[in-house]
């Protein structure tokens, strides 16, 4: 496909010929049926990968259908779809326009409730230290009433404390190199918030943290996706060169330790190579550590920080307690230069004047004794991943599954007759929630592909794996899938 970056249009905007808007969607006589669901997810994939900007005038419906050879009812119904979706708005004697749903991944937020196995979302139980870090840190908050409880760049001790941690680490750091945010999604929405600007390219490992993608397109940027192989990940480091230097990204977001949700972890040699290469091409990284103390095998952990030898500037660091100690906990933060940090904690005092201050208590206390906490966690997820691997063995020998180092999930491979869209839209009615493999990727990528989180007991991922071999002996065919999922596009 080639990039849509035509010339200004109404309102500043840009806006789409149809012979573009062709050119762009490929073999349109391969459009899945119906016809007209197929163009709008063709069109609606445009805007998620970036090559379509959203506010951009589409063509009018007669023009398109014209060009396209199809009639002027399929083009009507399938922007009719786009604007129900969220991906197209209508102007009263202007057009119809593209936009970025608001959340591409809806239906997959986090739902409270009974009753169900949740799996649509990696993050584990919350450990026993949790409750008495609580009942200290509320012991320690009358002290702070006096105030007026605003601590724009995070409470001077906790930025202390994550400091300490990262210099621990081997990567030197001071408290004015450090940002509290409220979590971890809000730490990179800031990263990105600065970053990236409309037009920007931005540099993902494929497949990739949802989020990711998301802030990309909301901001107005285009992705530039590289597929990741977590049995071979150092292999990355040649492909994104060959992408930094062929498409000039502003910014890179990656995961250098148990990628989300693949699994994979750089070695120490292949981090330094990429940090210095993206570096030397003027690409910012933005590395996400939400996973970077899950390493549950030898080997796996104590491994440098990404960027470690560079100038700071290189580098904004994402980390947080959310993955692991628990998601509850909303406590995450940035490194990088102080002058960039300055500059970040202004961008993120214009969107909340402050963090949590019982939850930075919280966060300090947790801090001092995180490497039991951490232990503890390790101790819990490795029988849980085993479990897992072992039900899926018996039960589904026909997935293939790769064992990960480190992390909190298994990305598994589907058998070509399977699409994760379908086993999620066949596994809710039976209880059991799931993420499909598409929200890993740009349009409908991996709908192969099924992310499954070890981040529950024993039984309940035993239970899990049996409702997924229930779902996947009904589907039993392609058209089963069909049948199950509504008109999708496998990939």
């Amino acid at each position: 496909m080639t990039d849509i970056l035509g010339p200004s249009g109404l309102d500043g905007r840009t806006e789409i010929g149809a012979a573009e808007l062709r050119a762009a969607l490929g073999a349109v006589d391969r459009l899945p049926f119906p016809r007209y669901a197929g163009l709008a997810d063709a069109i609606r994939d445009l805007v998620f990968e970036g090559r379509l900007t959203p506010g951009a005038r589409l063509p009018a419906e007669r023009e398109l259908a014209a060009t396209l050879g199809t009639s002027r009812v399929t083009v009507s119904a399938a922007y009719r779809q786009l604007r129900e979706q969220g991906w197209a708005t209508a102007r009263h004697g202007s057009g119809t326009f593209t936009a970025a749903a608001t959340n591409p991944a809806r239906g997959w937020l986090p739902r409270a409730g009974s009753g169900w196995i949740e799996l649509a979302h990696a993050a584990p139980a919350a450990p026993p230290e949790l409750h008495p870090a609580y009942v200290r840190a509320l012991a320690r908050l009358p002290s702070m009433l006096s105030g007026h409880g605003y601590y724009a760049d995070g409470l001077p001790d906790l930025r202390a404390a994550i400091a300490q941690r990262f210099t621990q680490r081997g990567l030197p750091t001071a408290a004015d190199q450090i940002l509290v945010t409220a979590g971890t999604g809000d730490a990179t929405a800031v990263a990105f918030s600065a970053l990236v600007r409309p037009g920007d390219r931005v540099l993902l490992e494929h497949p990739t943290y949802p989020g990711a993608v998301e802030h990309v397109v909301e901001r107005g940027g285009r992705c530039i996706t590289v597929v990741m192989d977590a049995a071979d990940p150092d292999a990355w480091v040649a492909a994104a060169a060959r992408a930094a230097a062929e498409s000039a990204p502003r910014a890179a977001f990656l995961m250098p330790d148990f990628s989300n949700p693949s699994g994979a972890q750089l070695s120490p040699g292949a981090r330094g190579r990429l940090a210095a290469t993206l570096w030397r091409h003027g690409v910012v990284t933005i590395a996400d550590e939400v996973s970077v103390e899950l390493g549950l095998d030898e080997g796996t952990t104590q491994l440098p920080p990404y960027g470690a030898g560079l100038p700071d500037s290189a580098t904004i660091t994402v980390g947080g307690l959310s993955k692991a100690v628990w998601g509850g906990v909303r406590i995450g933060w940035l490194r990088s230069d102080a002058a960039v940090v300055a500059e970040l904690g202004m961008s993120f005092g214009r969107r909340q004047l402050t963090v949590s201050a019982l939850d930075q208590l919280v966060a300090l206390e947790l801090l001092a004794e995180l490497d039991p906490i951490l232990e503890g966690q390790r101790t819990r997820l490795r029988p849980q991943r085993q479990a897992l691997l072992d039900a899926l063995a018996q039960r589904l020998p026909q997935w293939q599954v790769r064992r990960p180092g480190g992390g909190l999930s298994l990305w598994c491979e589907l058998p070509p007759e399977l699409s994760s869209t379908a086993i999620v839209a066949a596994a809710g009615p039976r209880g059991l929630r799931l993420a499909p493999g598409t929200m890993f990727g740009t349009g409908h990528a991996f709908d192969q592909r099924l992310r499954l989180p070890y981040t529950r007991p024993v039984e309940e991922l035993q239970a899990a794996v049996g409702i997924l071999a229930d779902v996947t002996e009904a589907i039993g065919s392609r058209s089963a899938i069909f049948a199950t999922s509504g008109p999708t596009r496998v990939a």
